[in-house]
């Protein structure tokens, strides 16, 4: 691997294709204007002091019901993007970008120089265990690497796609392997109330961690799961599964003042060579009495995601992806650059956004240290501060909205 001691070069954007409709362009004024609407307007929505002292009823607010987008299937019974700006993969295209396009990833082999600019910490809840769910009103998040988050909110904990395997991959001696490990392991994790799913890739559904949660957490862990997804569940030996379809909802038993809604995403499924888009992916909404919270999953971007700011903004946190969006031509239909993901960001009407996707496996091909340097150049030109949309290190948390109620 190349320049393994010393800094970083600065991530430098390739130049792009003909066929690139990717390109970047200077914002448009009014797309700042309605940014700083949406601020002020979310300033004064469900999150002041006072309206967190004492616990409201919540119900779901269906605002534009009739207009969301619902899932649909092709004649052959697999799922489908409803979307315009979705391009499905080929063959010829996924062999173009396999053999033809040039890595520019460049992750070093060195440990030293990955703890360097990727440190991976311990997290509080290992090493300060008594301030676990000590958050009174507010929330706080813990990124575990890739688009794995530990969420603590509203009385409840839960987990978006874990992965604490080294291979994102069906096997473990091949396939895509980690450079950041993860933060902690499965015991050292506190109680889990539920794992979130947004859909069956190797990344973001890994057997061996299904297993290991399964096998510490048992019946009393709740799995939300997108629609197709129940009988490879079960056959893993999880019995408290929901299945859902899009805008389809649950809860976690004991804790139904917490909706979680099963919201769209644009991207697709598969984990074999037959069973391609026979599962459905999606984001997840988390709506509770105090927060709000929405994790996009894997996706490229589409107009779902005003459908759902509309519908169930604003949030007080989402977890959007940065990362694994090189080159624009062959990635921009299933996954959002930076750019896109604070175009998301805005749509969903989020008070506050973290990065993930990012940092842990080599993907795509762009830099492994770019997606910060591209997220910051974003927020920038929308007019928003890097403190909207942040990035962690593994193992770091953030606590927001936390008050005289909560651990501080």
């Amino acid at each position: 691997m190349e320049e393994e001691a010393g800094a970083p070069r600065e991530p430098r954007r390739e130049s792009s294709s003909p066929n690139d409709m990717d390109e970047e362009q200077p914002c448009n004024p009014s797309l700042k204007r309605e940014v700083r609407k949406r601020q002020n307007s979310n300033q004064g929505s469900r999150g002041s002091d006072s309206s967190r002292t004492s616990r409201k009823s919540f119900r779901l607010d269906y605002r534009l019901e009739e207009d969301v987008t619902k899932s649909k299937k092709s004649k052959d019974g697999r799922f489908m993007n409803p979307w315009p700006t979705w391009r499905p993969l080929t063959i010829p295209n996924i062999l173009r970008w396999y053999f033809l396009e040039k890595d520019h990833s460049k992750v070093p082999s060195s440990k030293q120089v990955l703890d360097m600019y990727l440190p991976v910490l311990t997290p509080y809840f290992v090493k300060n265990p008594e301030r676990f769910e000590k958050t009174g009103n507010g929330l706080r998040v813990t990124w575990l690497g890739h688009a794995s988050v530990m969420v603590e909110m509203d009385d409840v904990t839960f987990l978006t796609d874990p992965i604490f395997s080294q291979r994102a991959s069906p096997v473990q001696f091949m396939g895509s392997k980690r450079f950041r490990g993860p933060p902690c392991t499965i015991d050292e994790l506190p109680k889990i109330d539920a794992v979130l799913i947004s859909h069956n890739h190797y990344d973001h559904l890994d057997y061996s961690t299904v297993l290991g949660l399964n096998a510490r957490f048992g019946s009393e862990l709740r799995w939300f799961v997108p629609l197709g997804l129940l009988d490879w569940m079960q056959r893993c030996g999880c019995e408290n599964v929901i299945e859902l379809d899009w805008w389809g909802e649950n809860c976690i038993p004991g804790h139904d003042a917490v909706t979680f809604v099963f919201t769209p995403a644009q991207h697709w499924s598969r984990r074999g060579a037959r069973d391609e888009n026979k599962v459905l992916w999606g984001s997840w909404s988390v709506l509770g009495p105090w927060n709000r919270f929405f994790f996009a999953g894997d996706t490229g971007y589409c107009v779902a995601f005003e459908e759902i700011g509309k519908r169930f903004g604003p949030f007080d946190l989402a977890a959007i992806p940065i990362g694994a969006y090189e080159p624009r031509w062959f990635m921009k239909y299933q996954h959002v650059d930076p750019e896109e993901a604070v175009r998301i960001h805005i749509d969903v009407q989020a008070k506050k956004s973290i990065g993930v996707h990012w940092g842990t496996f080599a993907l795509a091909n762009e830099y492994y240290l770019e997606p910060p340097v591209k997220l910051k150049e974003a927020l920038e030109r929308y007019g928003l501060q890097t403190e909207d949309f942040f990035v962690l290190n593994h193992g770091e948390s953030r606590d927001l909205n936390i008050n005289d109620h909560g651990f501080e």
